[in-house]
Formats: C-alpha cells, sequence, structure tokens
C-alpha cells in the first residue's frame, strides 16, 4: 500500500488529500502523472514547500467575495436576493439553516486546512526528516503555525471555542471530541503565534506569505478578543440573558480571572509591534489638508495594488499581512470593481452602503453629521470626512469615463442615484438617474440604498469595463488595525493620554482634526467611532459590534436609504444628457426606512454562529452554542 499526494497546478502545487491505493502487482503500482508520493513530498524541500503554499488557498479571495462580510453589519446591504444573507440578517440562523457561510470561516473547510498544518509541523518537526536545510524546516513550520492559528482564530471569533486538533488522525481513528474551552483556544492560537514568530523571526519577507510581522498581528488580534466584553462571562451574562442561562459558558469565554491582565497583555501585543515603526503616515503632528486625507486614505486602501494614477503606491506598506492577485490567474478577488460597482457601468453593485453607515461620517470640523440639521440636509455631501469620498459614491459624484463603457450618455462622468426633472420634446420629464435600478442601461441590479462602495476599487480609468481585472490586495492585517488595538487596550487600563495620542494620528493622515477627551466613555465612544470609519469594509465591524455587546443598538437597525429629487430651479431647464448642477436645480435628500429587502432583527443567539446539524451528527460530544 502505498500513499500518494495529487497535485493541483504542475509540479509544485500539491494538493493536501492524500489517497491510498493498492495493487497486486509491482508493475502496476505507479502513481498517476498528476500525483505524487506523500513520503516523497517531505523528502523533497520543493514539493514540502508547495504543500504549504497550497495550504494558503484556505484564504481563498479574503474579504473578496461577491458577497461580504460588510453586508451582515450595519455597514452595508447585499443588493441581490437568493443568497441566505437575509438568513443571517433576520436572526433566523438555526442548526438546520446556516444562511451564508463563507469559506474563510466555514466550519469544516477550516478543519481541513488545520488537518493540513499539522501534517506539516508532523512531518518537518520529526528529527528524523530527510530535509537537511534547517532553514527551510523553520520556515515551513513557522507558516504552519501561523496559518493553524489563523485558522482557528477564524473558528474562535464565529464559533466560541471549538475542538483542538493538533495531529492527523488515521482512517480508523475516533473522530468524536468535545469542544475545548475558550481560554484554552486562546492559549493554543497564542502557543502557536509564538511558534511562528520564533521560526519566522529572521525570514526575509515575502508578499503573501505569513511572517514573524504577521503571527505578531494576529497575537495581538486574539488578545483583544480575549479581553473584550463578550468573552468576560460576568460581563457577558450582565448584558444578556440568554447568555447568562447558557450551561456551558466556559465555551464563550472567561468565566473570572484577571481581566486587567488580558487588556494589559493585549496592550503590549500591540506595543511590540508599534515599537518597531512600520505603518504609512504615522508620525503626523497636525492634520493634513481635505484632499491630502482624501488621497492618503484612498492610497491606503489600495495596498500598492493600484494602477490609477495619484495613489501612493508605499500605502502598500500599512498591509501587514495580504492576499495579494496576480495577473496569471483569474480569481475572483480581482474583480471588486465589478461586484460592487454602479449598475450604469454595467456593473453589479453588490454591498452597497446603508444610510446608516454614511450617516457616520463627521463633519470635516469633526463635529457630527446630523438630518436634523437644515444645512446638513440641503446639502449633505459638502464638507465630510476625507475618508467618506474615498469609500463612498453618492449622487453627483464624479466616476470614471462612462462612455468607455456605456456610451455618449454621460458627458461629466458623475454617479447619478436619483430622479430628476429633464426637457424633452418641450416637456418636463421625471428621468431615472443612470445608476438607479430603473436605468436605462441596466435596471436590475441598481443599489437600493443610493451610494455605492467606492473603497477597494481601483481608480484607473481604464478599468471600466466589467471583465478587467484589477489587484488591489486584500488586507487580513495592516498597521492600523494593531494601531487601533493599542488604542482599545489604553482606553480600557484609563491610559486616555496614550490613546488620544495614536487615535489623533489615524485622524491626522486622514485630514481631520484632533480629539480632546474629558472622560473614559467619551474616548471610548470616540474610538470605537473611529475605528468604524477607518476600517470600514475590511471584515472588523461584524466581529467589533458582538464582542462589544453593542450589536441590538448596531447591527439591529433597520436599513436606511436615501432617496435624491432633483427639480427645476425657477425659470431653468436642462435637456438629456443629464449632470448634476446646483445652478439648475434643487436637490432634496430624504433618508428613508426600507424593511421590504431585509427586516433586520438582533436575537442574542447571534453572538455566536450555530454549529449545523450535520456537525452534531459527526461527532456527538459537540455541544450547541446558546439559543439553538
Amino acid at each position: 500500500m502505498k500513499t500518494i499526494i495529487k497535485h493541483i497546478a504542475g509540479a509544485l502545487l500539491v494538493a493536501i488529500t492524500c489517497i491510498q491505493i493498492s495493487c497486486r502487482k509491482d508493475m502496476l503500482d505507479v502513481p498517476p502523472p498528476d500525483q505524487v508520493d506523500a513520503e516523497e513530498v517531505w523528502r523533497d524541500p520543493a514539493l514540502a514547500e508547495a504543500f504549504v503554499n497550497e495550504i494558503y488557498n484556505g484564504l481563498v479571495n479574503g474579504g473578496f467575495f461577491e458577497q461580504m462580510l460588510a453586508s451582515v453589519s450595519d455597514e452595508a446591504v447585499f443588493t441581490h436576493t437568493g443568497r441566505n444573507i437575509n438568513v443571517v440578517n433576520e436572526g433566523s440562523l438555526s442548526a438546520t439553516s446556516n444562511g451564508w457561510v463563507d469559506a474563510t470561516w466555514a466550519y469544516n473547510d477550516m478543519y481541513n486546512r488545520i488537518r493540513s498544518c499539522n501534517m506539516t509541523i508532523e512531518r518537518l518537526g520529526n528529527a528524523s526528516s530527510p530535509i537537511s536545510s534547517q532553514t527551510v524546516k523553520d520556515r515551513l513550520m513557522g507558516q504552519a503555525y501561523f496559518l493553524r492559528a489563523y485558522f482557528y482564530h477564524q473558528l474562535v471569533r464565529y464559533y466560541g471555542a471549538v475542538p483542538l486538533v493538533s495531529k492527523t488522525y488515521n482512517l480508523d481513528e475516533n473522530y468524536t471530541v468535545k469542544r475545548n474551552t475558550f481560554e484554552e483556544c486562546v492559549a493554543f492560537i497564542l502557543a502557536d503565534c509564538e511558534k511562528a514568530i520564533t521560526l519566522l523571526k529572521d525570514m526575509p519577507p515575502v508578499k503573501g506569505r505569513s511572517s514573524s510581522l504577521a503571527a505578531m498581528a494576529l497575537k495581538s488580534r486574539i488578545l483583544l478578543y480575549a479581553a473584550s466584553d463578550l468573552h468576560h462571562m460576568p460581563t457577558a451574562s450582565g448584558k444578556s440573558s440568554l447568555i447568562a442561562g447558557y450551561g456551558n459558558p466556559e465555551y464563550l469565554g472567561f468565566q473570572g480571572g484577571d481581566r486587567i491582565a488580558r487588556w494589559t497583555a493585549a496592550r503590549d501585543a500591540a506595543k511590540a509591534i508599534l515599537d518597531m515603526g512600520t505603518g504609512y503616515k504615522m508620525d503626523l503632528a497636525a492634520p493634513v489638508s481635505a484632499e491630502e486625507g482624501k488621497t492618503n486614505y484612498l492610497s491606503i486602501s489600495m495596498g500598492g495594488g493600484s494602477t490609477g494614477a495619484g495613489v501612493d503606491v508605499t500605502a502598500g506598506s500599512d498591509i501587514i499581512f495580504g492576499r495579494y492577485f496576480i495577473a496569471q490567474k483569474q480569481e475572483d478577488g480581482n474583480f471588486v470593481g465589478r461586484n460592487n460597482g454602479p449598475n450604469g457601468y454595467h456593473n453589479w453593485a453588490g454591498n452597497t452602503p446603508i444610510g446608516l453607515l454614511v450617516d457616520d461620517y463627521e463633519m470635516a470640523d469633526g463635529t457630527p453629521f446630523s438630518w436634523a440639521n437644515p444645512v446638513h440636509k440641503t446639502s449633505p455631501y459638502t464638507n465630510r470626512d476625507p475618508r467618506f469620498y474615498a469609500t463612498v459614491l453618492y449622487d453627483g459624484a464624479p466616476w470614471k469615463p462612462r462612455d468607455k463603457i456605456s456610451g455618449g450618455v454621460d458627458p461629466a462622468n458623475q454617479i447619478q442615484t436619483g430622479q430628476y426633472d429633464l426637457l424633452s420634446g418641450g416637456n418636463t420629464i421625471n428621468f431615472n438617474g443612470l445608476d438607479t435600478r430603473s436605468s436605462s442601461i441596466e435596471d436590475w441590479n441598481g443599489s437600493r440604498t443610493g451610494y455605492y462602495m467606492r473603497k477597494f476599487i481601483d481608480p484607473n480609468n481604464d478599468l471600466v469595463d466589467a471583465t478587467m481585472r484589477q489587484y488591489v490586495p486584500w488586507p487580513f492585517f495592516r498597521y492600523t488595525e494593531i494601531v487601533m488595538n493599542y488604542i482599545e487596550a489604553s482606553i480600557e487600563l484609563n491610559d486616555l493620554a496614550n490613546a488620544a495620542l495614536w487615535l489623533n494620528r489615524i485622524r491626522f493622515r486622514a485630514g481631520m482634526p484632533a480629539i480632546v477627551p474629558s472622560s473614559q466613555n467619551q474616548m471610548r465612544t470616540a474610538y470605537r467611532h473611529e475605528r468604524r470609519i477607518e476600517l470600514v469594509y475590511e471584515e472588523h465591524r461584524y466581529h467589533d459590534t458582538r464582542r462589544w455587546m453593542i450589536a441590538p443598538e448596531t447591527i439591529g437597525r433597520k436599513l436606511t436609504f436615501v432617496n435624491v429629487r432633483g427639480k427645476f430651479k425657477p425659470g431653468k431647464t436642462m435637456s438629456a444628457p443629464y449632470r448634476h448642477d446646483e445652478t439648475v436645480y434643487d436637490y432634496t435628500y430624504t433618508p428613508v426606512t426600507d424593511m421590504t429587502h431585509e427586516n433586520r432583527t438582533w436575537t442574542d443567539k447571534m453572538y455566536f454562529r450555530p454549529m449545523s446539524r450535520d456537525e452534531l451528527n459527526r461527532n456527538n460530544q459537540l455541544k450547541q452554542n446558546p439559543g439553538y
């Protein structure tokens, strides 16, 4: 009997699945040409590296799927129907109805990748390993430890505690196993991070591969989560009767212990990275101009992967660990613009910003935006936080040359999400904007909200056609997140001076004024707002609102959209093609609440995802999360 491993794409890309075959005659015991003997993988450094490289496929496209995690938070709504996102947002999840599940955190997918990590660690960590280069073994094992820690961190932040499996099972073994405690899971992830930090410490960085710094960033994140309200059972039980009545609180968090010590550990882990001095424009002592603030944020979101003019490619230095996309492969992550751009450009309008997000962008002077303010209501998209203009496309916003994809219907190249008066044949008609759901270009896939996603879409004017690929990386970890982690831990330890120092550095880079806190609670509120704005669409908000246990008043709110209407001023008219012109039109902006597309409802069971019925049937020792 001989174990073989399948190749996926050529001689150096090896699958993780081991297949056992048996032949009676030795002359027939020959692996097919697309397979390799498993033992040969661990004798050949190139094949071993290919095996580890394949594990990275468990990261898939990062957050760049057609459906984004932003649309199960109060950042966005998914435009299309039939994708099971409403099951999540309407609180209908159950063991038999898991709703939308992404491959980057799906229970079974994560364990498949963990198995490959375990195999790598076992085979290369064995003293009898035939690979002679200790540098090669350390590098591959360091990557395997990091990836295993990352996959477990994904499981823990969605499901709570899970079974910790640190070995490869044979076919004849018992696969049933209990969930470990949350505390044990955190300790396991931290131990893997420490091993990765040590093994990769002196390795030269490789874009798209794990590093000592990436392991330090993962350590920072998991310690922050461990210290948060949701995972401190006395606090969580006080905020949720469902959690208070759960019979296995050890699966959800720490039942006691020194919470100050946990916040201190989180702060120290973040500070270790800050002391290394990486990041992008984090040394400013005053706000940059609004235009520079917009450019800074746009450049960061491009991560050095943009081909657009005016983008600073060095902003990619903010990424500690990212998912990079290459020209040789047609990966879904290349099509963020197509998936989310305006339908008037023949894009798909997937994850559109909702009014709840747009309204949270401050005015340029740092004061809150309010629809109750008549000046704000009259001109809601003027003088806002510069990051707004790099994140959201709104009615009248300048965009790419529309004639390259949709013909000469919009020489002004502006987003049109409203209804406008237009003169036609001597009569005033009601014209539906080119980017609405009643567009003359495409009338089925426009934004429901009146807004479109701008962040992560390459500004290159030549990348207009929906088939054109862009190469913007997905940021799993970036330096700014670690700064945020340091700020949060500092606030909880009542070190407001350091928290304000670093928070204002982020704001200065964006062209926003300083915050001067007067209390811990005020600083906490300011920080949470800043984290919401700075890390938008980066898969943080979904988790942040849960770990802070503010989901009922954030995610639980009803969707808000905006209706835009442009009517001729007295004595003014315009014939086609329409353009945004405030000398011709009086524009009104009306925020509306919508429950027809999604009737968002929060229930406390949603703090954790359910264990599926299939997993419960496979493993009778696995216990369900509360509320399911």
